[in-house]
């Protein structure tokens, strides 16, 4: 996708005020956060960062053929122009925006945010519109889906930075997209990476405990949330109309508070008898759920293979966004529900002849641990088997209450690595041990630590017997884990086959390397 723009005419729609411009009118072919990333033509920001500082690399960015700056400081004779504004981070969002010619100008995009269940229900979302024959876009933590078009958006990434957001927006308009279905999280909206995305449709999933390393309190990561609410009121006239519609959850404790959010018109959905939209005649089977969807209009028979009784929630959600939000017929929309595969690391079933169950899923938050390890009760009269870390320079509070949550509902619990940067992961484990004798664990005979994550998935399979599941949470469709700064490639479902392999004595793929396997053979001697 080649670009010109004129940089003074994009400045001329940037709501942040400008501390200080001298800029010809020149023209940029590309924008860059990262002076490694610059080319020819490329206009450069300059961010601080938790270890880095834009400001630094700017004689870099230039080396490279950048033709002007934004940044917070202004370097002494620089030989382009700068763009001295106060917070360059959200002048990047509306920047990327006006580069691109304003894409979601354009789209009629649903936005879904919320703790656990986001990147499900986009899917969902996406199914939905692919059914009643919409061309739709994608973007969720696990890729971009644009026309035939599968984009990878990163090893840890959750909102990719504006200006590739915008460039992914760029492309499904230039594919002849109409809709987009966005996936946004609180790290997007605190950080003002979705602000230009010109939302249409809001759902929120559910608001529970995580993230509190980033935002300090649960009151400011629920307030970043509500952004997405709130920013429907700004969303720009389109030509082809707009929605306005907000979608809450009302079974969940934030109902009461997001709903203070909405000026405009909104629609809930739950469980409880009193939601607009609810679930009757719920029946939870171990290769699927069904359901009734019925509110003032209607009544529509659900069919999913999502496994869990969280996933209702999910497609009651999908549903209110596009039956009531966009207009789609119930039974068109049951069809896409219908339609939906299993998401990549959601409740992924990894099957190699096994007499037991084995699946990997990237419940890292206490509540989805806890639905996680309720569906698996339902699916077994067999032991619940459960491999899970918690990840290091993260939310420590969570550490405790994940285990305990596994002692508490789990037979059996591995504790392991899950991102441990760089902290001790030893540490960790000791945390979470410590949360897990607080609700009866026991060392050694109802949870064991075992640090190489590999390791742990093997030992969990040794611990398995005829009609049990193993649970392999935390990383799901994840493809790195960090160690140190260093992010060593990773698959949670390989790691599952190879371990399967080993356990069964057929052919596999080998184990991803971690460096924690320099050191497990003295703690696999250890646990025998």
């Amino acid at each position: 996708m080649h670009i010109n723009r004129s940089l003074q005419k994009i400045l001329t729609e940037l709501p942040e005020p400008i501390i200080r411009s001298d800029i010809s009118d020149i023209q940029i072919t590309g924008l860059s956060v990262d002076s490694q990333s610059v080319q020819p033509g490329h206009l450069f920001f300059a961010m601080k960062g938790g270890t880095y500082d834009g400001h630094d690399y700017i004689q870099d960015a230039l080396d490279k053929g950048a033709v002007a700056v934004v940044g917070q400081h202004d370097p002494a004779r620089l030989s382009v122009p700068f763009i001295g504004i106060e917070h360059p981070r959200r002048a990047l969002t509306w920047i990327s925006a006006g580069f691109y010619d304003w894409p979601g100008r354009k789209l009629t995009v649903v936005g879904v945010t919320g703790t656990d269940g986001k990147t499900t229900t986009c899917n969902l979302i996406y199914h939905i519109l692919v059914a009643a024959g919409i061309r739709t876009g994608m973007i969720s933590t696990v890729n971009a889906m644009i026309a035939d078009e599968v984009l990878d958006t990163g090893f840890h990434v959750t909102t990719p930075d504006a200006h590739d957001l915008q460039r992914y927006l760029a492309k499904m308009v230039s594919a002849g997209l109409t809709h987009v279905v966005l996936e946004t999280t609180s790290h997007g909206w605190a950080q003002y990476r979705v602000d230009a995305c010109e939302f249409d449709i809001g759902v929120v999933t559910n608001i529970t405990h995580e993230h509190l390393d980033e935002h300090g309190e649960f009151e400011t990561y629920r307030a970043a949330k509500a952004r997405l609410l709130s920013s429907l009121e700004w969303t720009s006239n389109k030509k082809h109309g707009n929605p306005r519609l907000g979608v809450l959850n009302y079974d969940d404790q934030s109902f009461g508070y997001l709903s203070k959010f909405l000026n405009v018109n909104s629609i809930n959905y739950g469980l409880d008898d009193d939601a607009e939209i609810r679930a009757v005649d719920r029946e939870i089977h171990s290769d699927g759920i069904q359901f009734v969807a019925e509110s003032a209009t209607y009544r529509e028979m659900i069919k999913s293979n999502l496994i869990g009784a969280f996933n209702i929630s999910n497609c009651l959600a999908a549903l209110a966004a596009t039956v009531h939000g966009l207009g789609i017929e119930p039974q068109t929309a049951a069809q896409g529900i219908a339609a939906t595969p299993g998401i990549p690391g959601r409740m992924e079933r990894i099957d190699m002849g096994q007499d037991f169950t084995a699946i990997v899923d990237f419940a890292h938050t206490p509540n989805a641990l806890k639905v996680t390890l309720e569906a698996a009760r339902i699916m077994t009269a067999g032991k619940v088997i459960v491999v899970f870390g918690s990840a290091g320079l993260r939310d420590k509070q969570k550490r405790r209450m994940m285990a305990q949550i596994s002692a508490e509902m789990a037979d059996l619990t591995v504790l392991t690595a899950e991102d441990p940067r760089t902290e001790s992961l030893a540490d960790i484990l000791d945390e979470m041990a410590a949360g897990a004798k607080s609700k009866g664990g026991r060392d050694g005979k109802t949870f064991w630590r075992v640090p190489d994550r590999g390791q742990a998935i093997k030992y969990g399979l040794s611990l398995a017997n005829s009609g049990d599941i193993l649970l392999a949470c935390g990383k799901g469709h994840e493809q790195s884990m960090c160690f140190g700064a260093v992010e060593h490639p990773w698959d949670d479902c390989i790691a599952m086959r190879a371990a399967l392999a080993d356990y069964l004595g057929i052919e596999g793929p080998e184990m991803p390397y971690l460096p924690t396997q320099d050191t497990l053979e003295e703690h696999w001697l250890k646990l025998r």
